[in-house]
């Protein structure tokens, strides 16, 4: 069977302009979040990925109609059957575990494929399960491939999440908003996505007070109806883009972005010693080597985001000293290290922590084991000398909208191949 590739003949210097487009992470809870409500909902804003058209088709399996239409969604949830999700649209798609939350807080029942996504190691769905056990549901998870979870009633409770999670504290906001009484969420996450989603649901009538917060309250309503929402922009899209024009970029414009979200990757960028400049919705980046070596920690928000972690480290390549890149939230998350190393980098990781040397990169063929590692591996093609040959670019596509084309758009010398 025919795979594609994506192919980079590094050394090119980009420059132009960017438009950022919605938040993947975002777009991932709201569209299960749609199925809460009992009138027509319309999500503008979505990035045109194969996450986003994963859910969409979730969403029909349970007999509601949709139309999607480039980057709007519309949701008619009138005709709602209650349907086991089958398993290999879930297995694909890590997010959709937000289907339990939003199923479970519409009919108080819901049988699901146990969910896939990207192999970064243990990422238990523990707080979920312990956060829908709170608020009284029963889970049966006898079976190998999927979960049954049933509640007699969802009543509000105090639940105080072991870990910040942004998926168990999106998920029992989901199953919450409908729950007889008041839930309060201790310890939440505060990433911007969460504040989306809380906006979101408060759209549909729901009454969330300290979304980006860590103590979240929602007092439960007996129905919600439909709404207008816009998908905040994508930081990590967003600063995906930003590494890109740092290690190869003469003056790359980047539109429709949040300063406030994009911070945490600017000041580790001006740290370099990158040329940037944030104004209100568009950040201006131009390449100005050698850097200086930095060390980076990822942390829950509003500290340095997991998902940055790998497209920045190609960047530390060009720098002068010796750099640290420590992984706190996902410490497997370094699979892009092997395949640096197949293209001449001076990295190696240990304990959750990557050394990084200066390093010429050279083309080589590499896998892209995870949808950033994926984007690590194009900024690295793009600096490389020679050709480079991305397999398993499935990854990349579930998070970035048009990619190729976008890139070449800016002028480098990239395509894509069936082999």
């Amino acid at each position: 069977m025919a795979q594609e590739v994506i192919k980079i003949r590094g050394g090119q210097t980009l420059s132009g302009t960017v438009n950022n487009h919605g938040a993947k992470n975002s777009a991932v809870a709201i569209i299960p979040a749609a199925i809460l409500a009992e009138d027509t909902v319309t999500i503008s804003g979505l990035p045109e990925i194969s996450d986003v058209n994963t859910l969409v088709s979730l969403l029909g399996d349970l007999n509601i109609n949709t139309t999607l239409e480039g980057s709007t969604l519309n949701v008619d949830p009138k005709s709602i059957e209650n349907a086991p999700l089958p398993n290999n649209k879930v297995e694909s798609l890590r997010a959709s575990y937000y289907m339990m939350g939003a199923m479970l807080g519409r009919f108080n029942k819901c049988v699901i494929g146990l969910p896939g996504g990207c192999p970064l190691g243990p990422r238990p769905i523990d707080q979920h399960i312990k956060g829908f056990k709170a608020l009284g549901a029963e889970i049966d998870e006898s079976s190998d491939t999927s979960m049954k979870l049933v509640a007699d009633k969802l009543v509000g409770a105090n639940i105080f999440l072991d870990i910040v999670s942004v998926g168990a504290t999106i998920n029992i906001m989901l199953a919450a908003v409908r729950a007889e009484g008041q839930t309060i969420i201790e310890n939440a996450a505060k990433e911007p996505e969460v504040v989306d989603v809380a906006a979101f649901l408060s759209s549909l009538g729901a009454d969330i007070k300290g979304a980006g917060t860590s103590t979240i309250k929602i007092n439960g309503v007996s129905k919600l109806h439909g709404s207008n929402h816009q998908v905040i922009p994508d930081r990590i899209e967003a600063g995906t883009y930003m590494c890109i024009a740092a290690a190869c970029g003469d003056d790359i414009k980047l539109n429709n972005i949040i300063p406030t979200h994009i911070e945490p990757l600017a000041v580790k960028m001006k740290e370099l010693g990158v040329d940037i400049q944030v104004d209100d919705d568009s950040v201006s980046i131009k390449r100005n080597t050698p850097y200086k070596s930095v060390d980076i920690k990822t942390l829950v928000y509003p500290g340095f985001a997991t998902d940055l972690q790998q497209p920045i480290t190609p960047l530390l390549f060009l720098t002068e000293g010796v750099s640290f890149v420590t992984e706190t939230i996902y410490p497997a998350r370094f699979r892009h290290v092997e395949e640096l190393q197949k293209m001449g980098a001076n990295i190696h990781s240990a304990d959750g922590t990557a050394t990084i040397k200066p390093s010429q990169l050279k083309g080589a063929e590499v896998y892209a084991s995870d949808l950033r590692a994926g984007a690590c591996l194009i900024v690295a093609g793009l600096l490389a000398e020679g050709v480079t040959t991305i397999y398993n670019v499935k990854h990349i596509y579930r998070g970035y909208t048009n990619i190729v084309k976008t890139l070449s758009a800016l002028g480098a010398d990239i395509w894509t191949e069936e082999i």
